[in-house]
């Protein structure tokens, strides 16, 4: 068998636009390839989206030749396999129709060599408007099936399959890209055709798992062997025609894979040979399972990964680029390693993105990040017609076994606020039954054929979710399941409606921030440099986002003064919230078993809910992040009506903490110093500290709390405040001496300083940043970063009350 992808330069034009001939790169996408040919400006820039709008008025093709000789057109079958084909295609070789596809998330295969000639062939790709197909398709309806317009730009973008946010979201651009994002793979097949292989993993009482092999062969009447080699073992198979063949593999001592935190992610290579042909990949040996028990708190949704509890910490993901042709190896792993330096272990793949690249899993499988991984329904309704169906079920019998071979999907859910959504519209909220009805048909035909692809993982019918078939308010009953909490940013509630519920397992919660002013100055003209300029609020999508961020600062802070110190505060803001949500739901596990914040990573500059910016810069939160979801914590808790102090341990084993709890002054004076000393046990929770009662709560506005531990070679801090208003406490003004010294920053506050974040104009993080500083404590970071010149150059130390 040969070989060979049609990736590379193709030609791009569109009928509408006669000018337009230009090169385009495949995997790409077209909108990449007018700016790269600067036919467009760049839309990410300062309020252009509005100028690359007419793209989408546009059909556009591709095409290219490629050269064929005897050896192909004398094969017995030459198999054209696509995928993430975006979206209404059309294909056409030597001028001739081989192909239509109309779902970018399924696979397409097809036998091209009766449409091959020897020499010099052509192929085209037409790709129509998605805009004028969702308007017939609704058209046709039995009955109105309502969309997220609040979100797309573009309606009845639910009735294609087709990556929804690419309309744009309430933190997204509307580009209505078009292209191919996978390489297109040419086999040329003769006697024997290796079409794939999957694995099973069944575990034994005794600790082994046997790992069952089934591998999919196309072959003529003669025999052939098929190799298989896993773990330092080989099995050989002959094949006896075109059929599923199957070997099994006993490991007596399995080396198993572990969520980051919780061990090393040990991944073990297999490789599968049959004639010239090999297929390999990497698979993760772990038990894992999710715990839905009934408990004295209502229901537990806790995962199990090789028997130990999870502690689920992590955030949303959403497309890496609004641009396609920009995803690439580099920006995947360069977002995960962010995840996992934030001491996360888990990423919910969001409904209204993409089922992710390869790419993406195996960085996952890698780095030790479970996987939510919700299928691709979000925010509208969706159609239960017969010819929908079909073509669901037809990307979820590509999707499901493609994915399953990962050992970090760790569930399938149904989607993503869907079961909600019947709540929004005037149309179903109107007529709940019949869109109950609709919604279940759906959801119910998911739920089967993922059930039929993979019996090993649980499926989870919508986030949120109260459990199977349980159409409650998973909105406010957090008693089971999984929970959405909107409260603080939607509804406006303060701060401290995140202490008034107690999850078990919170998938989605966050509040925005604006862009730093390193982000901020990439796309900002410098006469926009101001939060209301047209600039920064076409970089706003969420209709009220700018006002509650500015009401929110009226409420907790001293109103900033200049756009350096609002884009600040906002982020001082965010972090302060995610951060009261997270330290009170660690200081009540168990009972919270999962934190996954809304969201890591935005897919272009734009003021947004992420904890990490479209550059990859680290804003405050992340660095909070690292700190609030750290295996070994100090969390300050007042759930009990007492203000104590947690110290939480997720590891498998026991761990010793040495720490310092001081109370000090707004002055600088440390003013009571408790020393604490203990080894706590593995998957714990335990006070080590409480606020005794001869301690008079009227001094508490006099100065703050703050601890400082010791577990190994990691350091841990916290700093406690007697309310969110921090503009009613009498701090201080702080002048902070700066000392650089290669990769090395020292800084040393003549009076307590809070928030003190380190931002600078080129690419790297800080080992840490938006920190407390004790007066006269020096505190040295590092730079993680290889421009060192300019990092000096630009370094900037932002502080509460600078």
């Amino acid at each position: 068998m040969a070989h060979f992808e049609l990736n590379g330069t193709w030609q791009l034009t569109s009928p509408q636009r006669p000018d337009i001939d230009i090169p385009m790169t495949l995997p790409g996408d077209n909108v990449s390839a007018l700016l790269q040919a600067e036919l467009i400006p760049n839309p990410y820039f300062a309020d252009n989206e509005a100028k690359v709008r007419w793209i989408e008025t546009c059909d556009w093709h591709i095409s290219r030749e490629f050269d064929v000789d005897d050896s192909v057109l004398s094969a017995k079958q030459v198999w054209m396999t696509l995928t993430r084909v975006d979206t209404l295609a059309t294909f056409y070789i030597n001028g001739e129709q081989a192909l239509t596809s109309s779902n970018m998330f399924a696979q397409q295969r097809i036998d091209i060599k009766p449409y091959l000639k020897q020499g010099t062939n052509t192929i085209r790709v037409e790709f129509a408007r998605v805009d004028l197909e969702g308007l017939e398709r609704a058209q046709k309806l039995p009955f109105p099936i309502p969309s997220a317009m609040g979100n797309n730009q573009i309606p009845h973008m639910n009735l294609i399959r087709k990556t929804q946010c690419h309309s744009g979201w309430d933190w997204g651009i509307c580009l209505m890209v078009s292209g191919i994002y996978d390489p297109i793979q040419i086999d040329v097949i003769n006697d024997v055709w290796l079409k794939g292989f999957s694995t099973e993993q069944q575990w034994q009482t005794d600790g082994s798992v046997q790992v069952d092999v089934l591998v999919e062969v196309e072959t003529d009447t003669q025999p052939h062997e098929i190799s298989i080699e896993f773990d330092g073992q080989r099995q050989s198979l002959q094949t006896e025609g075109s059929s599923y063949y199957h070997c099994q593999f006993h490991i007596a001592k399995p080396k198993r894979w572990w969520p980051a935190g919780y061990g090393k992610a040990h991944l073990y290579p297999i490789t599968v040979t049959c004639g010239k042909q090999a297929l390999s990949r990497t698979i993760g040996l772990r038990d894992l399972s999710l715990n839905n028990q009934a408990d004295e708190h209502g229901s537990a949704m806790e995962f199990v990964v090789n028997g130990v509890p999870i502690n689920a910490k992590g955030a949303n993901w959403i497309p890496v680029d609004a641009m396609p042709g920009r995803e690439c190896e580099s920006r995947y792993r360069a977002l995960l390693q962010s995840a996992v330096d934030a001491n996360m272990n888990m990423i919910r793949v969001w409904g209204g993105g993409q089922y992710e690249s390869e790419t993406f899993y195996n960085l996952c499988d890698e780095l030790g990040l479970l996987v939510w991984q919700d299928m691709m329904f979000a925010c509208s309704l969706y159609p239960s017609d017969d010819d929908f169906l079909k073509d669901v079920e037809q990307e979820l019998r590509f999707q499901i076994p493609r994915l399953k071979e990962h050992p970090s999907i760790a569930l399938w859910c149904g989607d993503n606020e869907v079961i909600g959504a019947i709540g929004w519209y005037d149309e179903s909220k109107h007529n709940k039954v019949k869109y109950t009805v609709n919604y279940d048909r759906l959801n119910r035909m998911i739920e089967q054929v993922i059930g039929q692809q993979d019996e090993s993982r649980r499926f989870w019918p919508s986030s949120p979710c109260n459990g199977e078939l349980d159409f409650g308010d998973a909105w406010h009953d957090d008693s089971k399941g999984d929970m959405h909490f909107w409260d603080v940013w939607h509804s406006g509630k303060s701060f401290n409606a995140y202490l008034n519920i107690n999850p078990r397992f919170c998938s989605e919660f966050g509040f925005q921030s604006w862009p730093s002013f390193a982000e901020a100055k990439q796309f900002v003209p410098e006469q926009d440099w101001n939060v209301t300029s047209p600039t920064f609020e076409q970089h706003q999508k969420n209709p009220r986002g700018n006002s509650i961020i500015t009401e929110m600062f009226t409420r907790y802070f001293r109103f900033p003064s200049g756009f350096e110190q609002m884009l600040y505060l906002s982020q001082v803001q965010q972090a302060m919230a995610i951060k009261t949500a997270c330290d009170h739901w660690r200081a009540i596990s168990p009972i919270c078993r999962g934190m996954l914040y809304w969201q890591l990573n935005d897919n272009w500059p734009v003021s947004s809910w992420s904890s990490l910016e479209y550059s990859g810069r680290w804003k405050q939160l992340h660095y909070h992040a690292k700190r609030f979801f750290a295996p070994q914590y100090l969390v300050f808790s007042e759930h009990t009506g007492k203000l104590t102090l947690h110290l939480l341990n997720d590891a498998k084993e026991s761990v010793d903490v040495s720490a310092q709890l001081h109370w000090v002054n707004w002055q600088g004076e440390v003013k009571q110093t408790w020393s604490l000393e203990h080894t706590v046990s593995s998957d714990s929770n335990t006070v080590v500290w409480q606020l005794d009662e001869a301690f008079d709560s009227s001094e508490l506005k006099s100065g703050f709390f703050y601890v400082e531990g010791q577990v190994g070679q990691e350091r841990i801090t916290n700093t406690w405040f007697s309310t969110h208003e921090l503009k009613s406490l009498p701090m201080e003004s702080a002048k902070i001496d700066v000392t650089i010294e290669a990769n090395k920053v020292t800084l040393v506050a003549d009076k307590p300083a809070f928030f003190v974040h380190l931002e600078c104009d080129t690419t790297g993080r800080f080992d840490d940043s938006s920190i407390t500083l004790l007066a006269n404590q020096p505190v040295t970071v590092e730079f993680l970063g290889e421009d060192l010149a300019t990092m000096a150059e630009s370094l900037r130390v932002y502080h509460l009350m600078q």
